[in-house]
């Protein structure tokens, strides 16, 4: 669909390339780090949107986007900021009245 291949586990040379020379993770291998960072970023958000394992996924997203900002991208902690300002929300908080949190909650809890 519209040239996308959008099967998370099929990394491209891109991605491997930009994880060996852009970010330069010394600490992860390659292949790890490009894997990780490609199944979280889809997994993760998807859990935050669906609203299933709220605060854990956005642990997740927060743990990845410190890495960024420390590692990565340390000039931009404007927009990073504004990413652990969020996530730290929903860890506090959780994901809300409508999610999959809060009916299995209800469902096999309350």
């Amino acid at each position: 669909m519209f040239g996308q291949n959008w099967k998370f586990w099929n990394i491209t040379d891109s991605t491997i390339f930009l994880f060996q020379h852009e970010y330069s993770l010394s600490f992860l291998p390659v292949k790890f780090a490009a894997y990780s960072a490609t199944f979280g970023e889809f997994f993760l958000s998807l859990a935050i949107i669906a609203g299933f394992l709220t605060r854990l996924s956005a642990v997740g997203l927060l743990i990845m986007t410190l890495v960024i900002q420390f590692f990565v991208y340390p000039e931009s902690w404007s927009v990073h900021i504004l990413w652990a300002g969020l996530l730290l929300y929903l860890v506090k908080h959780g994901a809300g009245t409508v999610s999959l949190d809060n009916l299995i909650h209800r469902k096999f809890i309350a």
